[in-house]
């Protein structure tokens, strides 16, 4: 089987790197950006200062700071009439996952016309967007690297999976100077979203050697490091170390995908505006479970990157060991126990899991499921 390997073609990443990545933008010859980001980052000056720093080199911005924590169809379009008053040749996102993915939206529509809602499913988009470089502030999502853009439809509920190769940045920048600011619990969802995204794309039907690689590496970065980052923002060593977990993890499920966790988790993100990364966090051991029936020997070598000595382990066995490092390890960084604890409602679960699988994400899930089995990792998840 043949497997085609997508990322950016330049990728700026290390402490204090966001100068050389200044001059890697000043060289692409741009005149005008507009700068995605959301509503804290521009009252905390961020944007002003990327704002600032593009100027230093003749370029100028203009910004829109209306991203909301899961960008709807209605933040694209702002974002794109914005775009389009101010003349802008180039999108340029600042944040997390939220940022990312409206420039995309944003970016993509600038060239390719339609609705957003066009584009929804795998490469519908016939031209590349305009010039996208990803500026990144968390340790989790990858968005600032991958051919995934998330968007809410607001109408529908849920949270649409576009998966596009127009939709890949330009150039993506990792500094983790920039990451220092992140509150705990920011930390430990972007951290638990970057575990989902290597356990799912370690598990997935898409998986290859070199995929297989990027996620076990990250795994264990991010069992070694995340919880420092956690109890101490300030630990450069280990926010730097996250940085290169999360950029592994996108590395792999980019090119491997994902499974039910994401399928599942874009639910109630549309249903009920939740984060992101809490979702996957609190559903990844319970998919896992589900998945432990056909992915047993995957599971233990997740078990083994997470520090538990497996030898001796039978593939069974190794599979409850890596679910139940997972579960400690989100314990350790106050995830929430459940769904319940998230406002999530059982009666909702029927439509939740109808919806989960529609969505391009469980596509590569190891072991297909039925709208009932859905159902009740979802009831197992409260």
């Amino acid at each position: 089987m043949s497997s085609t390997f997508f990322i950016p073609p330049v990728n700026i990443m290390g402490l204090d790197c966001l100068d050389e990545a200044m001059a890697a933008i000043a060289g692409y010859g741009l005149r005008k950006a507009l700068i995605v980001t959301d509503e804290g980052l521009s009252k905390a000056g961020v944007a002003k200062r990327i704002a600032g720093l593009l100027a230093e080199r003749d370029i100028d911005s203009a910004i829109y700071d209306g991203a909301k924590p899961n960008p709807s169809i209605a933040n694209v379009e702002a974002g794109l009439a914005l775009l389009q008053r101010e003349r802008c040749d180039c999108v340029i996102s600042l944040g997390g996952g939220s940022p990312h993915d409206c420039a995309k939206g944003i970016a993509l529509c600038a060239t390719n016309g339609g609705h957003i809602r066009d584009y929804e499913g795998v490469d519908r988009s016939a031209k590349p967007q305009l010039p996208l470089i990803a500026i990144n502030t968390t340790a989790g999502t990858a968005s600032e690297m991958t051919r995934f853009c998330i968007i809410t439809d607001e109408s529908r509920h849920v949270k649409m999976a576009i998966v596009d190769r127009n939709v890949t940045p330009i150039l993506s920048v990792n500094d983790p100077a920039l990451m220092v600011g992140m509150p705990k619990g920011l930390t430990a969802a972007t951290g638990m979203d970057a575990l989902t995204h290597a356990i799912e794309a370690y598990v997935s039907t898409a998986a290859n050697p070199i995929t297989d690689a990027c996620a076990l590496k990250a795994i264990t970065l991010i069992n070694d490091n995340l919880r420092q980052a956690v109890a101490d923002g300030q630990d450069l060593q280990a926010r730097e170390n996250m940085a290169y977990a999360q950029f592994l993890a996108g590395m792999a499920f980019n090119n491997a995908s994902l499974g039910y966790v994401h399928a599942m988790a874009h639910q109630l993100g549309g249903y009920y505006d939740l984060p992101h990364g809490v979702c996957n966090a609190v559903l990844l051991p319970h998919v896992q479970r589900f998945n432990a029936q056909v992915s047993a020997a995957r599971l233990r070598d997740v078990a083994k990157a997470m520090g538990v000595k497996v030898c001796g382990l039978t593939a069974e066995q190794g599979a409850g060991a890596a679910i139940s490092a997972i579960e400690h390890l989100a314990v350790a960084v106050g995830i929430p126990s459940g769904l319940a604890e998230l406002g999530a409602k059982r009666e909702d679960v029927p439509v939740l899991a109808a919806n989960a699988l529609k969505d391009a994400c469980g596509l590569t899930n190891p072991r297909t499921a039925s709208q009932g089995e859905i159902e009740a990792i979802f009831e197992a998840a409260f």
